[in-house]
């Protein structure tokens, strides 16, 4: 049997796992030193590795939020850790442990986890999309993750949208925008606070938009949305569904499109194991 050390790299949380077949033996979470220097989220990375390795480790996969230099593990510009401009993350994990590594972006092991262990199995050609402090995709097309030249495809984000772009809208920064916090605006939901539901529709109303920019680029068999805020999807799934319907050119599309809101642990540490 096949055991990976997993790890998901965050501005706020770095997580480890030792996985066998898909079954977390071991894990462990740390406080990211995001304002550290490059040397010092290392040597935490290397500290919390330490925590959950085994000799039985045959390689370690690595997701991180940032553009990366896919077949040679160079992490740039990583997400809210400012000192990471340029990592060789893949030659400093391969020097200190030595065992084969790999790393790619963390949305990508999101897809991929939910490819080979969630409800999208079936299916070929899948969008997956993260909603947090960003929105983040991750595109696999015919049963393989799509990277682009530079790992940068799924950035779908940064798309211009109204007087911004549509992570602008659709992630929390849409939240903070309008002075809303994302936990206040759930709890208030669950108590049925009509201008908290309100707020939750017109958030659900801009990620329809994103999504009829998904189905005209990709055209994907479904689409699987995780993320912290996807836990609101009660409250905007419904707004959601009806804006993407909205004057779409192909009521094909919108029929056969399957789109499903994640319910799998550790998503991105299952997927980073498939690495």
């Amino acid at each position: 049997m096949s055991t990976t050390l997993a790890i998901d790299l965050g501005g706020t949380h770095v997580r480890a796992a030792r996985i066998t077949e898909g079954n977390i033996e071991k894990k462990a979470t740390i406080n990211c030193n995001a304002n550290g220097t490059k040397q010092e989220v290392i040597e935490q990375l290397f500290a919390l590795i330490d925590q959950v390795i085994s000799p039985k480790v045959e390689c370690i996969g690595i997701g991180v939020p940032s553009v990366v230099d896919y077949e040679n593990g160079i992490v740039y510009n990583a997400q809210n850790i400012p000192s990471w401009d340029e990592v060789h993350l893949k030659e400093i994990i391969e020097e200190k442990y030595q065992v084969t590594a790999k790393v790619d972006n963390d949305v990508n092991c999101y897809v991929m986890g939910e490819k080979c262990f969630g409800t999208n199995k079936p299916y070929q050609n899948i969008v997956g999309i993260t909603l947090g402090t960003g929105i983040g995709a991750g595109i696999i097309i015919d049963g393989q993750v799509y990277r682009g030249a530079n790992t940068g495809a799924g950035e779908i984000g940064c798309l211009p949208y109204k007087d911004a772009d549509y992570e602008q809208y659709c992630s929390s920064q849409w939240m903070k925008r309008n002075g809303l916090d994302a936990k206040e605006l759930y709890e208030k939901a669950q108590k049925g606070d009509a201008e908290a539901l309100a707020h939750w529709n017109e958030f659900g109303y801009h990620l329809g938009k994103f999504i009829q920019v998904i189905l005209l680029t990709y055209d994907p068999e479904a689409i699987i949305i995780g993320g912290g805020i996807s836990g609101g999807a009660p409250y905007f799934k419904e707004a959601m569904l009806t804006s993407m319907t909205e004057n779409f050119p192909y009521q094909h599309e919108i029929e056969k499109i399957n789109i499903h809101f994640s319910v799998l642990a550790d998503c991105n540490l299952l997927g980073a194991s498939k690495l």
